[in-house]
């Protein structure tokens, strides 16, 4: 186990699925908290509509509401800062691979109209999420086991 925790992070999130499924529930957080934040002030419905998405759809069984609503008061926080587009882009590269973008559009277009006044701000969150869940690098898939060879044949060179 200490051998994956110091690999490839694309090799820890295909072998440990847990930890992928919370990174795809940080993915969901962020897209929400993304348009949350673009009008300047974060509205605890906003905050409320993300935790009941992904609630409905039982996209992150395994994380308690008080760790989403933590998980989502950090990176709101976060988006407020100057490298805002590297939070959200680092955050959404290890999940890439997964069918999650209609969930992401889904999931912003609900956060932006959960205080019942869309901004302008808050649509161009929605396109710079929809540009980026097209353009991001895919991860690359590792087969059970392949991390091991991979790992087995760097040593042999």
């Amino acid at each position: 186990m200490s051998d994956a925790a110091n690999s490839n992070p694309t090799e820890i999130e295909i072998t440990e699925p847990s930890r992928l499924n919370e990174q795809a529930a940080v993915a969901l957080v962020i897209a929400g908290a993304l348009v949350a934040v673009a009008d300047r002030r974060v509205s605890p419905v906003e905050r409320d509509e993300v935790i009941r998405f992904i609630r409905d759809r039982g996209l992150a069984p395994h994380m308690s509401d008080d760790r989403l609503f933590a998980i989502f008061d950090e990176l709101a926080e976060r988006l407020e800062e100057p490298d805002f587009a590297n939070v959200v882009i680092d955050t959404l590269r290890p999940v890439s691979d997964l069918p999650l973008s209609a969930h992401l559009m889904e999931l912003s277009e609900r956060v932006a109209a959960a205080d019942e006044d869309v901004d302008p701000h808050e649509v161009q969150a929605i396109k710079l999420l929809r540009l980026l869940t097209l353009v991001l690098p895919r991860a690359k898939p590792v087969a059970p086991g392949s991390a091991d060879t991979e790992r087995r044949a760097a040593a042999q060179e």
